[in-house]
């Protein structure tokens, strides 16, 4: 019996946008046009001679394309399918979940003029009608027997598995009625406590994976949360139903997916056992170090991978609000981009995975990082959250290659810290540099509500016009958390952070400075590093100055240090004091001035008068 175009196929399809399953799926085949790739997919227009349906190709079939097994014009036999409707423009689009090819091209496309009773019959090369091309044998065989066949030679858990629907996570949306998804989990965060006008209870999150590597953030509260906080198990595979989609909100997602789900008491949740998955365990979207400025102090969180340059011993922090100890760690990775930047690790990570680091650290190990929040800290830096997953020498190949890259000339490469220096912004390397976000004085000073709901970030040109003598220039600093220290008579000086006394210790800047130009003037406040590069010597040897003599060196050398112009990358906060709120200008980043560069910059500023 001869394959033909099944008549009515896009009807038939609207009529019965979502079967239940696919033993109630109709045998429909269809002509494939205008195929095309999109991502890891390929889309086409369903045709059966009178109508045509946009639609999508499950990924399993980007092989048979690929061998040539499908082409455009040729013909395939739907076996599962879901039609959903794009909420925007209410048009329909058909997700093929599972197909087979029927004939890999025709030589023409099915026309307007075929008769919807009949449909379209495939015959041989002598007869009259539409000719195959001769691209290979094609042995035709109907729906129920292959999946006959299949379900005869399967394993029982995969017999089990072929009777249960699976929708692939692209396809879901909130207008959708019954799914089900086969996902590993990715990412679990942990089990947090809340408490709101709406009551209190427990909350955590997961990140889900499917075999097309789309991801998902499915969130739990209250019984949900305690139903399915101890199920779900970082890697294992689940079958998942009965949650709720709605619109993902920007502020908290944290993968790339316009929705996420929600999960009740009442969803069901199964761990899938005795069944091959091609899953991938992780999926990351790697950024390059230089191109990290865009998300300081963001919300969105970002994946690395770097070659580890150094890494430091575990230190004692402890936090402000609740007073407890924590265990920190800081590894310098980098890339081939030249650049470095620091990550700091807590907890677990930082006793686990950095003590694992620190003893191969001479291996220059390349390390993957998972969900990192970008701060401002010596102008970028990288932190952990309890969501991070940090992988050694994955198998990745990212990793390959930047190991290769790192043994061929990487090792020998002069690297720079990434948020050091004036770097000058471009669209390629993305970067918040001293060139970017440039205002002047009054800009900050004459809009005192700058930074109240949160900080605000500039670049400022501006020289230093008055440096306090008078002030309290510099603390007391732990040599190796460089936290504050308290003297103790008789026995050095007591480190709160890493619970020790040391016979020394060291001085760091902590100072405030006037600066000013053409519009106003103002303080800021400055830190260690860039007090160094502004007075031109450590705090340490400036205090030897102040203790010898009358102190004219001392004085002289802050003389030096002003009306020199720098390049200031500042963080504009609101801090209260004394039941007042003030602004706060902090020096993040200083640089020297580059006039070449400082040179273009103002001549592209000008082009755009």
């Amino acid at each position: 019996m001869a394959d033909s175009i099944t008549p009515n196929a896009i009807s038939t399809i609207i009529k019965n946008p979502s079967p239940d399953s696919s033993s109630e799926t109709p045998q429909i085949v269809v002509q494939v046009v205008d195929l095309k790739p999109v991502g890891n997919r390929f889309t086409f227009n369903a045709s059966d001679g009178k109508m045509k349906l946009k639609a999508t190709l499950p990924s399993n079939m980007s092989s048979e394309i690929n061998l040539g097994n499908l082409q455009n014009l040729g013909l395939i036999r739907i076996l599962d399918y879901t039609l959903n409707v794009l909420p925007k423009t209410q048009e329909k689009c058909l997700i093929v979940t599972k197909c087979e090819v029927v004939t890999a091209a025709l030589k023409i496309e099915v026309g307007n003029d075929v008769e919807e009773e009949t449909g379209i019959v495939l015959k041989p090369k002598h007869e009259i009608g539409i000719i195959l091309k001769p691209k290979q044998e094609v042995v035709v065989k109907s729906a129920n027997e292959i999946l006959h066949e299949q379900n005869g030679n399967a394993a029982p858990a995969a017999r089990m598995a072929m009777t249960r629907r699976v929708n692939p996570l692209v396809s879901l949306n909130p207008y959708q009625g019954n799914w089900t998804i086969k996902v590993r989990v990715t990412n679990k965060g942990t089990l947090r406590s809340y408490k709101n006008a709406r009551g209190e209870g427990h909350v955590f999150n997961v990140e889900l994976t499917d075999e097309d590597g789309t991801q998902i953030q499915a969130t739990m509260f209250k019984e949900a949360a305690e139903k399915f906080y101890n199920k779900f198990e970082m890697g294992k595979v689940y079958y998942i139903s009965r949650g709720v989609l709605k619109v993902a909100n920007k502020q908290f997602k944290t993968v790339q997916n316009d929705y996420e789900m929600t999960l009740n008491e009442n969803s069901e949740v199964e761990e899938v056992k005795g069944e091959v998955t091609s899953i991938p365990e992780a999926k990351f979207n790697f950024v390059p170090i230089d191109q990290l400025g865009p998300y300081v102090n963001g919300r969105e969180l970002v994946d690395v991978i770097g070659v580890v340059q150094s890494v430091s011993q575990s230190l004692s922090i402890r936090r402000k609000s609740n007073n407890d100890t924590i265990p920190k760690r800081d590894i310098t990775i980098a890339d081939e981009s030249k650049k470095t930047v620091v990550v700091s690790l807590w907890n677990d990570l930082a006793t686990g995975v950095g003590q694992e680091l620190l003893d191969i650290a001479d291996s220059s190990p390349v390390v993957a990082i998972k969900s990192l929040k970008v701060g401002d800290f010596q102008g970028v830096s990288l932190s952990a959250l309890s969501r991070s997953i940090v992988l050694v020498n994955p198998d990745l190949p990212e990793s390959k290659k930047l190991s290769s890259w790192y043994n061929s000339e990487g090792r020998g490469a002069s690297m720079d810290s990434v948020g050091s220096g004036a770097i000058s912004a471009s669209p390629k390397n993305g970067l918040r540099s001293m060139y970017s976000d440039r205002v002047c004085l009054t800009h900050i000073t004459s809009n005192p509500s700058l930074g109240e709901n949160k900080p605000e970030y500039f670049s400022v040109k501006a020289c230093v016009s008055y440096i306090k003598p008078d002030q309290a220039m510099w603390y007391r600093a732990c040599k190796q958390c460089n936290k504050k220290v308290t003297e103790v008579i008789g026995s050095g000086y007591w480190c709160e952070a890493c619970q020790k006394n040391d016979e020394e210790c060291s001085l760091r800047y902590i100072m405030v400075m006037k600066v000013s130009d053409p519009t106003g003037e103002t303080w800021f406040s400055v830190f260690n590093e860039q007090a160094e590069k502004i007075i031109g010597c450590t705090a340490d040897e400036l205090d030897k100055m102040k203790q010898d003599g009358n102190g004219s060196s001392y004085q002289l050398k802050l003389k030096e240090a002003t009306w020199a112009t720098h390049l200031f990358r500042v963080t504009v906060k609101q801090n209260e004091y004394m039941n007042e709120k003030r602004q706060r200008i902090a020096v993040g980043t200083q640089s020297s001035i580059d006039f070449a560069a400082e040179s273009r910059f103002l001549l592209e500023e000008i082009s755009k008068l």
